[in-house]
């Protein structure tokens, strides 16, 4: 179930992600897995040898009195009925309970995900009392979850109570009509016991699976909500003929938010660098975004192609096999660096990892560790700089060996020393791909062949980096704020 659920979640588009914690996505797969295992055998165990019991002892008191067996069916019927009606009445304090429950576990790996911060913040004290009200919230929705439970339990002993007291009486009844032997009286009583105690058996074994089902469907309505953008079965793979890119009329917005593109075309001919200029929300990340697929453009609204052909008509593998992202935050598996580098290209040799190091500039760093290439990157990278990681990425990259190669900001982070290093090795791996590039740093882009302006999702200006400079517009008017301001420093 944990497999297929976590193939599920693949699925979803990064937006899905953005909205949801980590750790919480995490407790609810494991959760729900637990939730079933536990209904499970709680069914196997409890709930079925319980009944088979309840139906034995039913069938041999009715060998003595068919009238007391079928009171008896009558009557653990509607004690079983009465209090799983009961119990699904406490399904909301359930359902509480687990969300909380989720929550709590988001709660702790993001913390510990930040510890840096907490600490660089001298904020320790603050944290802890604030996950200490998290984990109020969630014993007190616990207490409120058994404390149902527990009711539900002592409803059902005063009920056996009162019944295996009538019982007897009926059966002493009959034994002094001298309607029953004193060896009936013994049968009826212990197998009468067996029954209504069988029944508060079957009862709490239903109880606290509902408290499970709660769990499952919690965690299963969370995790298995429709995808943003299924993928279809059977599609060709992609055909990079030459790796031009074409959008075609694009319009697009993010679920409940203002459109991002507004008839966004553009045309990039293949082996061309093109750089992405234009103020914050303007819609240049999103263009990538659309290039690796994260997103549609919904039905009628325009198309991206490669090569001519839509996106949405190839297979997504065959896609990011023909593209490379840098992105401006560089995530690394907390595994060794050989298997980040190789990420993308998994049957590559230790030879040829190497090589792709040499051309990145980071074969030096590789070769100073005690463990080489078997070295691990910590959690998200922290064992390395963010110079350091840049290169990784870019050797990952090399390593993959992809036509077409989209840039976010990927020096924008870096100090000038590490920035020249870095781009260096961009302009390396930049050579006979198809180039689309995001970068506030207007020096990056003084070697590309085009630069797109855009303002508000449209494209409102295009040329080369010495028609741009020369012309009243965006990019103009920011090239010179970024002289100025040398120009300062310099001073």
């Amino acid at each position: 179930m944990r497999r297929e659920l976590f193939g599920y979640l693949t699925g979803h588009s990064p937006a899905y992600f953005s909205n949801a914690q980590p750790g919480t996505l995490a407790s609810r797969i494991a959760a729900t897995a637990n939730a079933l295992f536990t209904i499970e055998n709680t069914s196997a165990w409890s709930a079925i040898p319980t009944f088979l019991t309840v139906v034995g002892a039913v069938a041999l008191i009715g060998w003595v009195n068919v009238g007391m067996a079928f009171a008896l069916v009558v009557i653990s019927t509607f004690m079983t009925v009465f209090l799983f009606w009961l119990a699904r009445k406490g399904s909301e304090r359930h359902l509480r309970f687990a969300t909380r429950a989720a929550f709590v576990d988001g709660e702790l790996v993001d913390l510990l995900g930040n510890m840096s911060t907490i600490k660089a913040f001298d904020a320790t004290a603050r944290e802890c009392l604030r996950f200490g009200n998290c984990l109020d919230n969630e014993v007190s929705s616990r207490q409120s979850s058994l404390r149902h439970l527990e009711k539900l339990r002592l409803v059902h002993a005063v009920l056996t109570v009162v019944l295996s007291s009538l019982l007897l009486g009926w059966v002493v009844w009959l034994w002094n009509e001298e309607r029953a032997t004193t060896g009936d009286v013994v049968l009826v009583s212990s197998l009468g016991f067996a029954i209504l105690h069988g029944t508060r058996d079957l009862a709490v074994a239903l109880v606290d699976m509902t408290q499970h089902v709660a769990r499952l469907a919690e965690a299963a309505q969370f995790l298995l909500v429709p995808r943003e953008m299924e993928q279809r079965l059977g599609l060709p793979n992609l055909d990079v003929r030459d790796a031009n890119i074409d959008f075609e009329n694009i319009s697009f917005s993010y679920p409940g938010r203002r459109r991002v593109l507004d008839h966004f075309s553009l045309h990039i001919d293949a082996g061309q660098r093109v750089g992405l200029v234009g103020p914050s929300g303007a819609g240049k990340s999103t263009v990538l975004a659309l290039l690796l697929r994260w997103f549609d453009p919904p039905a009628g609204a325009g198309a991206v192609c490669i090569s001519g052909q839509r996106l949405s008509d190839v297979s997504l593998k065959s896609l990011h096999d023909a593209v490379s992202f840098v992105p401006q935050d560089i995530s690394l598996f907390n595994r060794s660096l050989l298997d980040n580098l190789r990420y993308g290209r998994p049957e590559a040799t230790e030879k040829e990892v190497l090589r792709a190091c040499e051309h990145a500039g980071c074969l030096e760093l590789i070769l100073a560790l005690p463990d080489g290439l078997h070295a691990a990157v910590g959690d998200r990278g922290a064992r390395l700089s963010g110079g350091q990681r840049q290169r990784i990425a870019i050797a990952r990259a090399f390593l993959k060996d992809a036509p077409i190669l989209l840039l976010d900001e990927a020096t924008s982070a870096l100090d000038s020393a590490t920035e020249a290093v870095v781009q260096a090795a961009l302009d390396k791996l930049m050579k006979g791909r198809t180039v689309v590039a995001i970068a506030h740093r207007l020096s990056t882009l003084q070697s590309f062949d085009r630069i797109v302006v855009i303002q508000h999702g449209r494209l409102v200006d295009d040329g080369t980096p010495g028609e741009l400079a020369h012309r009243a517009g965006i990019y103009r008017d920011v090239l010179l704020r970024h002289e100025r301001r040398a120009a300062g420093v310099c001073a």
